[in-house]
């Protein structure tokens, strides 16, 4: 799978991407990330991408020149996607959607954002990670990155992971416990060490929607509330 990030810093996202698991299926090439510098579309003394804003006001915005060719000249994999708090909010689903296709791009803005000529006959849509503000793109990308590469098929080393984690069924994920089996006077849970797979797999199913209705009840609105057989498991565990 490839991925396209444009940026004006493209060591930041590049050092991102070469860590971890992303590093390591990069290395393998199941990843195929290619980072690439707007400044290298340049021309002047000073490297200039930005420029004031039509009209008066704060800031700079990215000019449309440089992102332009230096697009056109990388012929990157579609869809390109610009990081802008107006688009599609990434969720676990965005996730699987962009993890199945072959390959995507994203560009990262800076300062007032881009030029609006960019938004509307370059890019083929937007992602945002949420509503708040950043001082660019960049790690909105290192979000995305993060989000769909672990999805590549290869990627991760145990497959089952992505199947049990949190958002898999839209529900949060359940407790963990690792060694030692007690520490500080807190046990793990006796279920977890019987050895008995079926009802640990309970257990566990049962932890989650209680954490989730707990927590992030929006989830269980989201599903449709719960189900009969949720609400018997529920009541087991209170039992």
């Amino acid at each position: 799978m490839r991925i396209d990030v444009f940026t004006i810093f493209p060591a930041m996202v590049d050092a991102f991407a070469g860590q971890s698991l992303l590093g390591r299926a990069r290395a393998a090439g199941v990843l195929d990330v290619r980072v690439h510098d707007l400044r290298s579309a340049t021309t002047d003394p000073h490297r200039s991408v930005d420029d004031a804003p039509f009209g008066g006001g704060a800031g700079m915005v990215l000019m449309p020149g440089p992102i332009f060719e230096v697009v056109d000249r990388e012929r990157p994999p579609r869809p390109l996607l610009y990081l802008s708090p107006a688009g599609r909010r990434l969720d676990q689903t965005l996730a699987h959607e962009l993890a199945a296709m072959g390959g995507f791009s994203l560009l990262c803005g800076r300062y007032e954002g881009v030029d609006e000529r960019v938004r509307r006959h370059l890019v083929d849509g937007e992602v945002s990670i949420g509503d708040y503000v950043l001082a660019g793109g960049e790690v909105a990308a290192m979000v995305v990155l993060e989000a769909v590469g672990r999805l590549v098929p290869g990627v991760l080393g145990n497959e089952d992971s992505v199947a049990e984690e949190s958002f898999a069924d839209g529900l949060l994920e359940h407790p963990q416990y690792t060694r030692p089996a007690e520490f500080r006077g807190w046990p793990v849970p006796e279920v977890l060490r019987s050895g008995d797979h079926a009802r640990i797999a309970r257990w566990r199913r049962a932890q989650a929607l209680a954490r989730t209705v707990r927590c992030r009840p929006d989830l269980i609105e989201a599903r449709g509330g719960l189900s009969e057989d949720e609400r018997r498991l529920l009541a087991e565990l209170d039992g």
